[in-house]
């Protein structure tokens, strides 16, 4: 045989096994030093765990597809900082499960969404973007003002969460039916864009 790198390129098995230790490697190498920097363990100062209604507007956020247009992570770039305010750091998203950092953005980032516009903006832009963003071509979603919440699942996904490492209370799980119970969907979606990224100032 002329060269040694034949022997692995004409075999398709030892190629593939070779292939994924390469890969293997290079992802322990680049994720497992992440796992002991306290930065991207720890939770920000000013974090909170969303409240129960906050986590009902998330569920909502992902069950409509809102992170398929949104992203929630402002790059570190002059650009970005300057639309968004300050770039997305680990800490904000040590809590959630699964981040919903997003890689399309057809409509802005939310990642500082939280506090920027009032409810009622909120709901207005929800129910038809176009009355407040003209140009807007996302959909309106008005099922949201009609959908109630029962609160059934609620403390389950709040003690889910806390298996995760959330630290909610006993209070918190336990008053979570009752904290959602009657409010609509958009009440709960408001909520959840009103939390983000309001930990880090």
């Amino acid at each position: 045989m002329k060269n040694a790198h034949e022997l692995i390129e004409k075999n398709v098995g030892l190629l593939t096994v070779l292939i994924i230790i390469a890969i293997s490697l290079g992802g322990m190498a680049q994720i497992t030093p992440l796992m002991f920097q306290q930065q991207t363990m720890a939770p920000v100062d000013g974090l909170k765990p969303y409240t129960a209604l906050q986590m009902e507007g998330r569920d909502i956020f992902i069950r409509e597809g809102c992170v398929g247009c949104h992203s929630q992570m402002i790059r570190p770039f002059r650009a970005e900082t300057e639309r968004y305010g300050h770039y997305s750091v680990a800490g904000e998203s040590v809590w959630e499960h699964p981040f919903l950092w997003g890689s399309k953005r057809t409509g802005p980032d939310l990642a500082r969404v939280g506090g920027r516009y009032s409810d009622d903006w909120h709901r207005v832009h929800l129910i038809n973007p176009r009355d407040v963003v003209p140009a807007s071509n996302m959909p309106g979603f008005p099922w949201l003002m009609e959908n109630t919440l029962d609160g059934e699942l609620t403390a389950k996904k709040l003690s889910v969460f806390r298996d995760f490492g959330v630290p909610y209370t006993d209070e918190d799980i336990a008053g979570a039916k009752d904290a959602v119970k009657g409010k609509t969907e958009m009440v709960a979606l408001i909520a959840y864009l009103q939390s983000l990224g309001t930990a880090l100032k």
